[in-house]
């Protein structure tokens, strides 16, 4: 038999693998955001569900403690397991970390959706190649279309998806192997998750003027802005970091972290005096609430609301409720854009635009699929200065990121001191 034919029949067999195993994670996708959505209204309509935020804590850290095991590795045990296939990604992952992150948004905690996709995505995909007791390389491959699958079915981003599940396990290395699979999983899972009637939020954003006439003095202002907001994620990644450090070292027992976390959540709303800094931060109980889509119309947006945000959702991660941290660091670099654009008198709907994508590059070391994603959700037409923020803030966000189990391979201050 002669190479195309093998070839062919190699690519027909990871086709009846990839899209079946696809199809479930979009649905699971489609499943998750339609539950999310629901239970923020089940939040709007009953605010004194906030005030059982540390007995739902108390629960999640229970079933985590007692029945997660491995399982509360998390997107860092997928990261492990890519680089290195070893006990394998258990099976309970998917449906441990979909009710966690659903209790967590229905009483309020502060998370996101990208932990929960990804983390559905690979436990899926494991279970998979137990099924069909794929070997190690195999194995690896699947995750990273799990990942893929997970990313662009919950974000309606495909091609950031495929992106993202290459680019996150190294920082500065990309490894192409897995690139066809994870695009089709991560199309296919897309797909399906919009055959459920799935409808992911539309962003308008203006198209600045690049090409034609450059406007250098905003260009400008987009590479000042690009330095803040690598900054921002990399204190978003550091204080995580550290909070959860704390956390662990005074509070020994894993289950009552959460109920101290609950605790400081309610007494954060109290202090800031709104709702809005709870849950995703994508919809809101009132028309003047401070939401993300509101960062790209409103030029009311407080100052301080990018602080509060990361506040919120650092304490409510750190303590050990699940969710994601993407969500809340759209919301924060959309916030964060909204102020400076203000500031410096530039267009609000580009720089909420750039902070939305620039502060997830700079926390997740992937400028390459930010600068996609930005695309994607906002269209190519200010490409250049999407990906100007995204590859600034890559630079000046450092090396801790949200992602603990991200390997490094290239410095990110190596082309610029050679003698060492």
């Amino acid at each position: 038999m002669t190479q195309a034919p093998i070839r062919f029949l190699a690519a027909a067999k990871w086709l009846v693998v990839l899209i079946p195993m696809a199809m479930l994670i979009g649905s699971a996708s489609a499943f998750f955001l339609w539950s999310l959505d629901a239970l923020t209204h089940v939040r709007f309509a009953n605010a004194w569900l906030l005030w059982l935020l540390p007995l739902a804590g108390l629960a999640i850290g229970w079933v985590y403690h007692h029945y997660g095991k491995s399982a509360a590795g998390g997107n860092n045990l997928l990261i492990d397991e890519i680089h290195q296939p070893g006990a394998g990604v258990p099976r309970r992952m998917a449906p441990l970390i979909l009710l966690g992150t659903l209790v967590t948004h229905l009483f309020g905690g502060s998370a996101g959706r990208e932990g929960t996709a990804l983390q559905m995505g690979g436990g899926i995909a494991s279970t998979f190649a137990r099924l069909l007791k794929l070997d190690a390389a195999s194995v690896r491959l699947l995750l990273m279309a799990g990942v893929a699958a997970g990313f662009g079915s919950v974000f309606g981003t495909p091609i950031a998806g495929a992106v993202f599940a290459l680019e996150v396990l190294v920082i500065g290395r990309m490894q192409y192997d897995a690139l066809i699979p994870c695009f089709i999983a991560s199309l296919v899972a897309d797909w399906t998750c919009a055959a459920w009637g799935i409808h992911h939020t539309h962003y308008h954003v203006a198209v600045a003027s690049v090409c034609a006439q450059p406007d250098f003095m905003l260009f400008g202002k987009v590479i000042l802005a690009a330095i803040a907001f690598g900054l921002a994620g990399g204190f978003f990644a550091l204080c995580s970091h550290k909070l959860s450090e704390v956390f662990k070292r005074f509070i020994p027992r894993p289950e009552f972290r959460p109920v101290a976390g609950g605790v400081l959540v309610i007494g954060m709303f109290f202090l800031c005096g709104t709702p809005d800094y709870l849950g995703l931060g994508v919809l809101g109980n009132r028309p003047d609430a401070i939401t993300l889509p509101a960062m790209f119309t409103s030029a009311d947006i407080p100052a301080n609301a990018w602080i509060w945000k990361l506040a919120f959702t650092v304490v409510t991660l750190s303590a050990g409720f699940k969710g994601g941290e993407v969500t809340p660091l759209f919301f924060i670099g959309a916030a964060l854009g909204n102020t400076l654009a203000v500031a410096v008198g530039a267009p609000v709907d580009l720089f909420a635009a750039l902070g939305f994508v620039a502060i997830f590059s700079g926390a997740t070391n992937t400028p390459l699929a930010s600068t996609l994603l930005g695309m994607e959700l906002f269209g190519a037409g200010n490409g250049l200065y999407l990906a100007t923020a995204c590859i600034i803030a890559y630079r000046f966000s450092g090396h801790t990121g949200i992602y603990a189990a991200q390997r490094l391979a290239v410095p990110k201050f190596r082309a610029f001191d050679r003698d060492k």
